[in-house]
Order: C-alpha cells, then sequence, then structure tokens
C-alpha cells in the first residue's frame, strides 16, 4: 500500500495503443471496444466496494460509461505524464462516486490497478473522495457537491487567458445541479463565452433518499440551461456513439451542456433505478450475481 500512487508503465503504454485503435475505429468497432471497458470498470467497482464495505455504487454504476468514453476516446491526455502542460482537463464534481474515477484511471494507467483493492483502507490513496495530492489524473478534490463546476469555469478562464487549447470537463451528479453555486458558475461560464468548457449532468434522476423531482423539480433542465446560456445536447448515457458526439466541441461559441440520461446501477439488476443502493453494499450472494451479470 501506498500514499502517493505513480503512473503503471506497462498499463500506460496499453492505453495508448488502445487509443491509437479507437481512433481509427468504425462508431461500431468503438462502441464494442467501450462497452469491454466499461465492463471491466464496473467489475472493479464491485469489487472494490464489496472489500471496502461501503461506497457509492449506484452513482459509480451510472456514471460509467461517461468516463470510459471521456478517458479513453476523447480527452487529451498522457497518464504516464498526468501534469502534462497540454493536458484536457477533468473534474468528477459527484465525488463521492470516486470509485468509479480510480478504476478508470487505474484502466489507463495512471496507477497500478492492485491499488484499486485498497479503496478506503487506512492510509490508502484511494479515500471515499478524490484527493490531487495522493492520486494522478486527479485535478482537484471534490465531495461537497456544487464546488467542481466552479472550479472547472476556472480552469476554461484560464486556459482562455493563457490562450491554451486545451478542453475542460466537469460530470455533475443531477440532485447536485439543486446547489445555487452551479447556477453562478453557468453563468459565469457563459458570460465569459468558455467555449472551452463542457459540463456533463449524469442524470439518474435520483438522489440520496428519493428522486430528484421530489426533493427539488429540475425540470426542464434542458430549457434551463439554455436560458443560462449553454448549447445543450441531451443524450442516452450509456450510448457510447451518442457520448462521443455530445462531448465533440462546441458549435455556437458557448459553453456545452450535456445531459446524460443515465440509469442509476446500470449493468446489475437488482440495483438499477433503485434509491436505497445509493450507498448500500451488496451482500457476498448478490456480489457474485452481479459479477456474472457484468461478465
Amino acid at each position: 500500500m501506498t500514499t502517493t500512487l505513480h503512473s503503471d508503465a506497462a498499463q500506460a503504454e496499453a492505453y495508448r495503443e488502445l487509443r491509437r485503435e479507437l481512433d481509427a475505429a468504425t462508431t461500431d468497432a468503438r462502441s464494442a471496444i467501450l462497452t469491454e471497458r466499461a465492463k471491466e470498470t464496473r467489475r472493479s467497482i464491485v469489487r472494490m466496494i464489496d472489500a471496502a464495505k461501503q461506497g457509492h455504487i449506484g452513482g459509480d454504476l451510472s456514471v460509467t460509461d461517461i468516463l470510459t468514453t471521456l478517458f479513453n476516446a476523447v480527452l487529451r491526455l498522457d497518464p504516464a505524464d498526468p501534469t502534462w502542460a497540454d493536458r484536457d482537463r477533468f473534474v468528477l464534481s459527484k465525488g463521492h462516486c470516486a470509485a468509479a474515477l480510480y478504476s478508470t484511471l487505474a484502466h489507463c494507467g495512471y496507477f497500478p490497478a492492485s491499488e484499486l483493492a485498497t479503496f478506503m483502507e487506512p492510509l490508502s490513496a484511494l479515500n471515499g473522495h478524490p484527493n490531487r495530492t495522493k492520486v494522478p489524473g486527479v485535478e482537484t478534490n471534490t465531495g461537497p457537491l456544487g464546488h467542481g463546476l466552479p472550479v472547472a469555469v476556472g480552469a476554461a478562464v484560464g486556459a482562455k487567458l493563457t490562450g491554451a487549447d486545451n478542453r475542460v470537463f466537469v460530470v455533475l451528479g443531477d440532485g447536485e445541479m439543486q446547489e445555487g453555486s452551479n447556477w453562478e458558475a453557468l453563468m459565469s461560464a457563459a458570460h465569459f463565452e468558455l467555449d472551452n468548457l463542457t459540463v456533463v449532468v449524469d442524470r439518474n434522476r435520483l438522489q440520496q433518499g428519493a428522486r430528484t423531482e421530489e426533493t427539488s423539480s429540475l425540470d426542464p433542465l434542458d430549457d434551463k440551461l439554455a436560458a443560462f446560456g449553454l448549447e445543450v445536447r441531451v443524450i442516452d448515457g450509456h450510448d457510447y456513439g451518442q457520448l462521443f458526439d455530445a462531448f465533440g466541441p462546441s458549435t455556437t461559441g458557448k459553453p456545452v451542456g450535456v445531459i446524460a440520461n443515465t440509469i442509476k446501477g446500470k449493468g446489475v439488476s437488482f440495483i438499477e433505478d433503485r434509491v436505497e443502493w445509493h450507498h448500500k453494499v451488496p451482500n457476498a450472494e448478490q456480489v457474485a450475481i452481479a459479477l456474472e451479470e457484468l461478465a
């Protein structure tokens, strides 16, 4: 176990080869490859939460396809050089879903996949929320909801000020959109014409304890994002073709808002769209069923 992680050179090289294959692939071939990558990530998530006996499995499984597409087919990055100046920036604002991010990063080679077994253990770098000083590939610490988007707006402004051409992506939970700080940040993003910023909402319609619309209604979320000055794209957040297209550059000079409609617990039948699985931990029998369904 280590308290600060370093890249896995062999896995990073395997990632480079995979990235070249994905860049040259047809839409169908790319989707097939990403499907297998996402299954691998979801299996790791189940094993991590089973070992730790804690975590947020529902949200981890809903955001997996978004992270898989971004890190394997969209973001400009180098896992062997996590602080490369020209990299795109990524912020997981819904930081409680750290298991999905850790699994994605490990399979790209940011650190050895063997470290996933230490998730949430004492002295592990893989805390319940991402820590930028311990985990390569994590741009900023997140966990308190409503903080990631303001940070991403700052990063996008910084790129504009320095003339850098890197893009900034941030993923938020839909329940998180009930935080007022996010709407202030969206106003700033539009005001500064941040066409280098893409805001992705993981719209699984569940939050801790209830459905989002029972807690504080968000719909019509697309109209609200458009009214705040974003170029809005509404997609199926589990369709790799739609995800890849939606993560393309702005076509209007505005920041892009992607509403990715997802299923909380995606991939495991007894977890899908069940509010109690926000941070419930599966028992041994349920783990076996989950891994069989994700095979």
